[in-house]
């Protein structure tokens, strides 16, 4: 009788989103870590005669604009799709904004394996990440996640289910990322290193694929519950607003806005150019290093989540927010003078609550707009970070470049500034938010 029933709750764990996301994000930290360790190998004879760089400046110089031009083909190329797809799943269609990303995960993870073997030229992932874009990438995949763990929860639940999902997606990354390293030194015959980590990595993305197309079940818990509950100020104190508002806080949806774009360029400008950072000297890592430092980034999604359960007993949603700017402020400033690689793992001690701010801002912007008015306002938020993407990626590599030679940490500084700046808005919104419950607590007297 107990064999059966562990049978049938193993069952009913695999018909839902969560091991579909466990398997993705360990199939893209092992891609993470073999990209970059590609992308070093086949920078390593670029040459630049006409700036008299020095053979390392040249190859930080290469990988600084592939992945400039990587990663704005990424952050471009998915707006439509995503949207489209979005569309599709409110219409009904759920599992598309997973399925169609998944397969756009395997076909560019496909792609860098083939480069790898097939000593294809680098400019082939290019190709590769408008594939990916096409397909809705990360843009529709997070979303579509998210809102199969959303209409799959009670309200009640709610925040309980999504903080699960994060804690799920940084484990994974921490195993992944562990293990990258390692695999990628494994090579078999005369293929070469990273083989057998891509294939493991398509591998695991092909099995998230079929998972999603065969198993995963469409769960839609009813969203009826008791007035009364609805209309309980459960954690009045660490909220801006309990209910949904009947209009729009106009003031509070542009700094929130402003308060995101700023810190979303801070960090996307930092990541970025960390990834190049790390190759150069005096760290020189190697692929074992990568992945622990990968490793690194994925244990803030850890430490994040336990961020939130420990401050948000004792403090306000914005100071939650400036928790979590500080740490990256602090962190990303000390990484402008990392010189040693246990200095870059102090400096990333510092990042401990970075994660927090984002989905912090969007709980905040949910509630200055009505509830129908929710889904879109949120996806303007996410439209536009990605046009802030078109000015950070590239502002961001050529001011690297241009300081490699009397202070290539820089553009870290830099990032802590714009987080700082970031600060500021977030503030003017706690600063707001007493004065409008009081004046409620007077209406409702």
């Amino acid at each position: 009788m107990v064999l059966p029933n562990l049978c049938q709750a193993a069952f009913t764990v695999l018909r839902q989103i969560e091991p579909i996301l466990v398997l993705e994000q360990l199939g893209s930290t092992l891609f993470d870590t073999a990209l970059q360790m590609v992308v070093k190998d086949q920078c390593a004879n670029a040459t630049y005669p006409e700036t008299h760089l020095s053979r390392e400046d040249s190859q930080q110089k290469a990988m600084s604009d592939f992945y400039m031009t990587y990663n704005l083909i990424i952050q471009l190329t998915p707006i439509l799709p995503a949207l489209l797809l979005a569309r599709l799943g409110d219409r009904g269609w759920r599992r598309a904004p997973i399925v169609v990303p998944l397969s756009g995960y395997l076909l560019s993870r496909i792609a860098l394996l083939l480069v790898v073997i097939f000593r294809l030229p680098l400019e082939v992932m290019f190709g590769a990440a408008v594939l990916f874009g096409l397909s809705g990438g990360f843009c529709a995949y997070w979303p579509g996640v998210m809102t199969l763990a959303s209409i799959g929860s009670t309200e009640t639940d709610r925040s309980k289910v999504m903080m699960r999902v994060e804690l799920l997606y940084g484990a994974a990354g921490l195993v992944g990322s562990l293990a990258s390293g390692h695999l990628f030194l494994l090579y078999g015959s005369s293929l070469g290193h990273g083989t057998i980590l891509l294939t493991v990595s398509a591998l695991l993305h092909l099995l998230s694929l079929i998972h999603s197309i065969v198993l995963l079940q469409v769960k839609q818990v009813s969203k009826k519950e008791p007035e009364e509950n609805s209309q309980l100020p459960s954690h009045a104190s660490s909220n801006v607003a309990v209910e949904a508002p009947a209009g729009i806080n106009m003031v509070n949806v542009a700094l929130l806005f402003a308060a995101a774009v700023l810190y979303g360029s801070a960090v996307g400008g930092a990541v970025e150019i960390l990834a190049v950072f790390v190759m150069k000297q005096p760290l020189s890592w190697n692929a074992t290093q990568v992945g622990y430092g990968n490793a690194a980034g994925s244990m803030i999604f850890l430490t994040s989540f336990l961020g939130v359960i420990v401050f948000r007993r004792c403090v306000s949603d914005v100071m939650l927010i400036l928790i979590g700017m500080l740490s990256f402020a602090s962190g990303i400033y000390f990484m402008s003078f990392v010189t040693a690689t246990y200095m870059f793992y102090l400096a990333r001690s510092l990042n401990l609550f970075a994660l927090i701010p984002m989905p912090t801002i969007r709980s905040l912007l949910s509630q200055q707009v009505p509830a129908s008015s929710c889904g879109i306002t949120l996806t303007s938020l996410q439209l536009a970070l990605k046009f802030a993407g078109l000015a950070y990626i590239p502002a961001f590599t050529k001011i690297y470049q241009r300081t490699l030679d009397w202070f290539p940490g820089f553009v870290f500084t830099l990032s802590s500034i714009f987080t700082v700046l970031g600060m500021i808005p977030i503030s003017i919104v706690g600063c707001r938010s007493p004065q409008r419950r009081q004046y409620e607590r007077i209406q409702g007297d």
